[in-house]
């Protein structure tokens, strides 16, 4: 049976049609940005062959910055997570190989594309997994800084029955001002999970590394717990 009156509070904004699945599945929410994002000034080649980008803010800071770029002068892209596949090829991008996380693109990039450069636009904060793989293999990797990541810090006086977040830094900017206690932390990924360990033992891990399957998640946890 499904909690009554089960509340979620989701670390970041959703779109409408993702308030619909949230609703549709007869819960109540909350939304907020528990961070915020500073698009950076950041120079690199107007024309590349290989291009490495390792989230939407990577993807959104370049069309910001650097709209020439969206005129076919990026020849092949990788990226991490299924989102972000979706804005590069939304921007008329050839997306040649996506991975749910930083370290199985690295694999396949040593393994497949050794001899090739790469340009790696991320942000500011970024893990070392996909930088220091590239490195090991004695590969040519350019690291160009696209965005920051600033804390969102904001108390609730209420308890949450699942709490939705996206990275390890929104959790991070959560437990800053509150505690997770017997909230349930839906995470979207290994490494937003790990993240999420530190502070509570209720952590579960969307199926795919998109919004959507955390929502799915949230509603199939909260349904059966």
């Amino acid at each position: 049976m499904r909690r009554p009156n089960a509340t979620i509070l989701s670390t970041k904004k959703l779109s409408a049609a993702q308030k619909e699945l949230l609703l549709g599945s007869g819960f109540s929410f909350l939304e907020y940005n528990a961070v915020k994002i500073e698009f950076l000034d950041f120079s690199a080649p107007k024309s590349i062959k290989n291009a490495i980008f390792s989230s939407k803010n990577a993807v959104k800071s370049i069309k910001i910055r650097y709209p020439e770029f969206y005129n076919g002068s990026i020849e092949n892209c990788f990226c991490v997570g299924e989102s972000t596949a979706a804005l590069l090829a939304k921007n008329g991008q050839n997306v040649v190989k996506k991975a749910p996380y930083a370290s199985e693109l690295a694999e396949f990039l040593t393994k497949t594309l050794k001899n090739e450069q790469f340009y790696f636009f991320c942000g500011a904060d970024r893990l070392d997994e996909l930088p220091s793989a590239l490195e090991k293999a004695e590969m040519t990797l350019f690291e160009v800084k696209t965005y920051k990541t600033e804390l969102n810090l904001k108390k609730f006086d209420q308890k949450f029955d699942g709490i939705l977040f996206f990275s390890p830094s929104g959790v991070r900017s959560f437990v800053q001002m509150n505690e997770l206690d017997s909230s349930i932390a839906i995470c979207i990924g290994k490494t937003t999970a790990s993240e999420a360990k530190k502070f509570t033992k209720h952590v579960e891990v969307a199926t795919t590394t998109s919004v959507e399957s955390v929502i799915a998640k949230a509603a199939k946890i909260l349904r059966t717990s």
